[in-house]
């Protein structure tokens, strides 16, 4: 079969498993930015609590909390993970059902989760290098967004919900097939460049 009728055959499908992946991955964000909603509300409510996630000085998310970067948009950041986390179910859940997006949805929806990414790789870079430390409720928040923007993104090239030019779609397509590998590939560059910084691996406990 060639590249271009598979990916014809792909945008009339429905899309199970990348509905389901949505479902399951904006679980996880949700409940990862649900648990820092509530970190933070103990914070406000008494500055000298112990959170469960501050396992050791490197491992914390109390420092994160605190700083500004853990309020970027001038209120903490984990809600704004409550909004977003729950919008991508609801896209898979409508996949799930049957929706069929109009593309400039699925074009908003893409440009969202690269707002998504820029933002995690931009506080990825702020954890490691200006603060120092590795957030767990953080960390599952960046283990979810870096695939999910990965899936979101292939997914609309390869249905052509994102226009490209001339074999785009069908190389799209091709390179779906790979998200699992390209996600590791991401985790492990991550991970390299906190245990160079960190040495994570030394002094996380």
């Amino acid at each position: 079969m060639s590249g271009e009728a598979e990916s014809t055959r792909t945008a009339q499908r429905r899309p199970t498993g990348v509905a389901v992946f949505l479902v399951i991955a904006g679980a996880i964000g949700l409940f990862a930015a649900f648990r820092l909603t509530l970190d933070k509300i103990a914070v406000l409510s008494d500055p000298h609590t112990v959170l469960d996630c501050n396992i050791s000085p490197l491992v914390t998310c109390g420092k994160n909390l605190a700083s500004w970067q853990g309020s970027l948009f001038g209120f903490p950041n984990p809600i704004l993970g409550l909004i977003c986390w729950t919008l991508v179910i609801g896209v898979g859940v409508a996949l799930l059902a049957g929706a069929r997006f109009a593309r400039w949805y699925w074009i908003l929806f893409t440009i969202g989760t690269l707002g998504g990414i820029t933002l995690v790789g931009w506080l990825i870079s702020q954890s490691v290098f200006v603060l120092g430390t590795l957030c767990p409720w953080c960390m599952v928040t960046w283990s979810v967004m870096i695939p999910t923007f990965i899936v979101v993104t292939l997914h609309g090239m390869r249905t052509g919900a994102i226009p490209l030019a001339g074999r785009g779609q069908a190389t799209a397509a091709a390179a779906f097939r790979w998200v699992v590998p390209m996600t590791i590939v991401v985790y492990a560059v991550v991970a390299a460049i906190a245990q160079v910084r960190l040495d994570w691996i030394h002094t996380a406990f």
